[in-house]
Order: C-alpha cells, then sequence, then structure tokens
C-alpha cells in the first residue's frame, strides 16, 4: 500500500513538472523586436494592418514586440535591448541626433538586425529637413526622386534567390497596387540587389522609370543583418502570400546574428 502511494506520487509530481516545463516553453521569449512604425499620412491603412499580423506572427513565434511612433526614446541603452528593429514605413528624417548615433552604432557594430519597409526609403530633405548623410550611404547613395500616385501593378524577379530572405518564394511573381519609388541613381554598385521590379510589366504603363530598378536589398558593408524591402504601401499587401512569406522570412533571418 505504501509502495503504490509512494509511486502514485511520483508519478503526479512527474506529471507536474512535465505540466510546468511545458507552460516555460511556452513562456519563453525568442527575442524582442522594436517596431518604428507611421501612425499618419496615407500609409496608416498599411501599418494598422501590419501591426495586426506582426501581432499575430509574434505569438506564434514566441517574439516580444514593442511599438513606438517616434524616435523620442531611442538611445543606445534603449536599442540594446532589441534583437531586431523594423522601420515600419517610417521616414530617415526628422531624428534626434541622440537616435541618429544610436542607430548609427546599433546598424554598424551589429546590435541587432534591421528591416526597413517602404518609407523607409524617403531619403533627401523633407519637411524642413535635411538628409541624413550617413542613412544616404546605408540605403547605397540614392535620394528619393518620383513615384507612382496611381499605383501600377508589376512583376518582380529575384536576382539572388539562395539568399535566406528569398526561401521558398518563385523567381517572378506579381505585386498589385505599389507606387514604385525611383531615385536618383540605382543602389546596386553599394548594397547587394536581391531583387528588382521589371518596368516593362508596368499596368498600366506610366513613364515614372528608372532603369535598373533594384527593390529588395541588403548592405552587406555593415555588420548587422539588414533588408531593406520597397513593398508597403498597400494593407492588401497581407493577403498576397509572397509577400507574407518574404516579410516572415526576413524577420526571422535579421534577428538572429
Amino acid at each position: 500500500m505504501f509502495r503504490s502511494c509512494v509511486t502514485a506520487f511520483l508519478l503526479l509530481l512527474i506529471h507536474c513538472c512535465f505540466a510546468q516545463q511545458q507552460q516555460s516553453s511556452k513562456d519563453v521569449t525568442n527575442f524582442r523586436a522594436l517596431v518604428l512604425f507611421e501612425n499618419k499620412g496615407h500609409h496608416v491603412p498599411f501599418t494598422d494592418t501590419a501591426r495586426i499580423w506582426l501581432n499575430r506572427f509574434a505569438k506564434e513565434k514566441h517574439i516580444a514586440l514593442d511599438y513606438i511612433t517616434t524616435t523620442d526614446a531611442i538611445d543606445e541603452h534603449f536599442l540594446k535591448k532589441y534583437q531586431l528593429l523594423i522601420q515600419l514605413d517610417y521616414v530617415p528624417y526628422g531624428w534626434s541626433e541622440k537616435a541618429q548615433h544610436a542607430f548609427i552604432k546599433y546598424i554598424e557594430e551589429g546590435w541587432g538586425g534591421w528591416i526597413g519597409l517602404h518609407h523607409a526609403s524617403l531619403v533627401g530633405d523633407f519637411d524642413g529637413c535635411k538628409m541624413w548623410p550617413w542613412y544616404y550611404d546605408f540605403m547605397g547613395g540614392i535620394r528619393f526622386k518620383d513615384y507612382i500616385p496611381g499605383f501600377a501593378t508589376a512583376t518582380v524577379h529575384i536576382e539572388e534567390a539562395s539568399h535566406p530572405v528569398m526561401k521558398g518564394l518563385p523567381r517572378s511573381f506579381t505585386i498589385e497596387k505599389e507606387e514604385w519609388y525611383i531615385y536618383d541613381a540605382s543602389p546596386r554598385l553599394k548594397v547587394n540587389v536581391l531583387a528588382t521590379v521589371d518596368e516593362s510589366t508596368y499596368a498600366p504603363d506610366v513613364p515614372v522609370k528608372m532603369g535598373d530598378h533594384p527593390v529588395i536589398w541588403t548592405n552587406r558593408n555593415v555588420k548587422a543583418k539588414n533588408v531593406y524591402i520597397f513593398m508597403g504601401h498597400s494593407p492588401q499587401l497581407f493577403l498576397d502570400k509572397n509577400f507574407v512569406m518574404l516579410f516572415e522570412n526576413a524577420i526571422m533571418w535579421a534577428s538572429h546574428k
């Protein structure tokens, strides 16, 4: 009788420990990510939808997410908490010197990874703010020149299919309703181009073109894993399985050293 009670107690103890271990594994945070997002203007529908998607993805992958809408809090101590910074349609101007300095160290010293989307390439003089020279170089020596205000559908061609960000994607895929920014030069000579948009496939056809037109690239001249993804205007992108896969891949790749 005593032996049976001891056995039952041990089985109960093992079950409780196993259940606690299972719960602990569910509560594990794989990494922390900071999302700096635009919360005004015509990109709000995209960033609102993106945050809904990010919250769901973060729960699935055990990612701790923090959101900010200004760079006021950014300094070295603040950024060191995060393994990933997502610049979600947030412009690269109007940052304080403190925030710029911390961001530069974060990228150059590889404190974490970076993903920039869409508006993150609005490099130049805007809203009374001068261009950020370091960021200009980081983005491949480009300045924003023009865009397609009425939108166009186009085909994106992958150039480096072996890159982890491109895992599982077809060599070519269609993106609906984008603005397709053009710049004063191609960034190709200073960055590693992962994909380009085929301007001959614009529908409707428009004259806003630049020839060699990279839309996804990474800068290997810094220690941080980083990738810029141009697409990021329409909330309908989150119904596009290729865009979703691209974003998922980028998050998991850039967040791990």
